[in-house]
């Protein structure tokens, strides 16, 4: 999505005019956003004057080119600040990626791509703008399937349009040359350079095609991470950090080659909600620390990530018993030496148990295992997904058993993901659903304007041949349910689990697999949280069960309504625990999807309630 777009003429009357950032909240109007962001209004204002002197003033640049203002990349969060497209002398399409900060200093980190500096109130470690440039472009590049067939080339800088130079050598430090030559770095006094950076690239006008395929390109969902696994265990860069991620990203790895030779322990706590990267973060640190030969294994409770990924390794002609080695279970260090490991990663750490073993009578808790087995453990973990009683996984505990272990925590803003790239990139879709799940109240809940696919459906039958069409391009869509219906396909082969109204039958996911996300045969079974959670779709059905309905005026859940061979709940007497817990799970199957949402529910009302806040006839 662009907010505001033109030609070069255009933007400079609107800034001349002084309405440019009144220009810029109407586009947001028009596209459906309640902006009003006051530092955003003042920084369109003085940034936007000073790109005004660069393109325009006779700059000698062609006045009929097109700019964009604020496009959001497809199927991420992020929004690009300043876009210059165009042909170059010799009809090569090219987009100018521009990114814009006010600061007047930083300071350089040891960690990679990172610098500290003051926005938003306090002094933050954030990445390096022209880092920040390339990451944008290369995720613009990823997603926009018609840019790479167009061959568009996309050639990002930094314009740092206030920074005093006597701070240079923090921003221009050698550790960031990489970065700087990627996306090169402009400074206040680099205006001229910015203006003949823009010429070299673009010097006749297009009318607008260009921007009108980046607007309306074919979107192709980045690559789920369990198809590239293979790729990155190799040492391939799949994905490339954005924002926080790269921030998290760099601060684990320093922590790991700077302290690993000491003795002291620490323990790094990481944030984040549904698609916001962290299971992408601990591969890429496996990979990147196998590689530097640390002793490092990627660990979760939930078995369905990690068989995946183990399949897939396997077929790429890895030994099993070595990625077996690399992907472990949460109950395999009860009797682990301590400080055996040099780092642990922890996926879905908020799934950990207190007990292991099969009948969950081994050891004592599988947080301070973990913490005690290795000197670096890194718990990445989002509360709101606690979806049995058995989870204990919390910050508390985390906090609780590295103080008793003596190990340093490493936790806070530097470490909490906020950006999420699943779910068509919308934030304003997991908001909507904490505040349709009453998990937290949020001001988001029209989701008419997203870019996101999200349908309400009266028959299940039609959800499912709507979600087996799209299956049949690539395999990456599937059904899912919460835990209303008894699985006696498990005993009873030739029965149905699911049955609903208009003769829909299905089972649940076959037994005899493990692998149910990526196997050939199984769009027909019905997926559940175990098989679902720490993987994702392209698009995913989901079956709301009769334990969550609309009653006077609330979403609210029915314990009673739960199969009885759901174990999520067993021996629970806590009301409060079972109504969070149904939530949690609900939230957790409605965000597997990168590009759509399809839901049927059996409550009447539920269904009737979310039409009307979808928006949806």
């Amino acid at each position: 999505m662009i907010v505001y777009s033109g030609t070069l003429k255009q933007f400079s009357n609107d800034v001349l005019m002084g309405i440019i950032a009144d220009r810029i909240e109407e586009c947001f109007a028009l596209n459906g956003f309640n902006h009003h962001n006051d530092a955003e209004y003042r920084a369109f204002n003085n940034s936007l004057m000073v790109m005004n002197n660069v393109l325009c003033n006779n700059s000698g640049i062609n006045q009929d080119i097109h700019v964009a203002i604020e496009y959001q990349i497809p199927l991420t969060s992020k929004r690009v600040d300043f876009l210059v497209t165009g042909y170059d002398d010799k009809g090569k399409e090219n987009v100018v990626i521009v990114e814009l900060k006010q600061w007047e200093e930083c300071q350089a980190t040891s960690r990679d791509d990172v610098v500290t500096t003051y926005v938003g109130g306090a002094i933050r470690a954030v990445s390096h703008p022209c880092y920040q440039a390339y990451s944008y472009a290369k995720a613009i590049e990823s997603f926009n399937e018609t840019v790479r067939d167009k061959d568009i080339d996309l050639h990002p800088c930094a314009f740092c349009h206030n920074y005093k130079e006597e701070y240079a050598d923090q921003i221009r430090h050698p550790k960031y040359s990489t970065a700087i030559e990627l996306a090169p770095l402009f400074l206040k006094k680099d205006q001229l350079a910015l203006r003949e950076f823009v010429k070299k690239f673009i010097t006749k006008p297009d009318n607008g095609e260009i921007l009108y395929t980046i607007e309306n390109g074919k979107i192709k969902p980045s690559i789920a991470l369990q198809d590239a696994v293979a790729s990155l265990l190799k040492g391939n860069k799949v994905f490339t950090m954005i924002d926080e991620q790269q921030v998290a990203y760099a601060t684990i790895k320093k922590l790991v080659e700077s302290t690993i030779d000491s003795n002291k322990k620490h323990t790094v706590i990481v944030q984040g909600g549904p698609g916001t990267g962290k299971s992408v973060i601990a591969v890429n640190l496996l990979s990147n620390l196998i590689n530097q030969g640390y002793n490092v294994e990627y660990v979760t409770k939930n078995a369905a990530p990690r068989n995946v990924f183990v399949t897939e390794l396997v077929r790429k002609e890895y030994k099993k018993r070595y990625v077996e080695n690399l992907f472990k279970g949460s109950g395999s260090f009860v009797d682990c030496k301590n400080n055996l490991f040099d780092c642990l990663l922890v996926d879905e750490a908020h799934r950990l148990n207190e007990k292991s073993g099969l009948f969950q009578n081994k050891g004592e808790n599988q947080i301070k295992e973990i913490i005690n087995a290795s000197k670096i453990s890194v718990f990445f973990i989002d509360e709101d997904q606690v979806v049995t009683t058995k989870d204990i996984g919390s910050i508390d505990e985390i906090l609780k058993w590295a103080k008793e272990l003596g190990s340093e925590v490493h936790y806070g803003e530097d470490l909490i993901l906020a950006s999420q790239f699943r779910c068509g990139g919308s934030d304003g879709y997991l908001a909507f659903l904490d505040n349709l799940l009453g998990i937290r109240e949020t001001a988001n809940i029209d989701l008419l304007d997203i870019d996101y696919d999200v349908r309400v459906f009266d028959d299940p039958n039609e959800m499912r041949d709507a979600l087996r069409e799209l299956n049949r391009i690539n395999n990456k869509a599937r059904m899912l349910a919460g835990y209303c219906y008894n699985w006696i396909s498990k005993s009873n082969p030739s029965a149905f689990d699911i049955q609903l109204e208009n003769g829909f039958k299905a089972q649940w996911n076959f037994s005899n697999t493990s692998t149910w996300a990526i196997d050939e045969d199984s769009f027909e079974q019905v997926g559940c949280i175990h098989t679902s959670q720490g993987l994702e779709f392209d698009y995913c059905g989901v079956i709301i069960g009769r334990d969550l309905v609309y009653r006077n005026g609330q979403v609210m859940t029915n314990e009673r309504a739960r199969a009885k061979t759901d174990q999520s709940l067993r021996g629970n007497r806590d009301p409060k625990l079972a109504d969070r817990i149904i939530r949690n799970t609900y939230k957790t199957l409605l965000s597997r999807g990168q590009k759509g949402c399809f839901i049927y529910c059996e409550d009447e009302m539920l269904k009737q309630y979310l039409k009307r806040v979808l928006n949806k006839k």
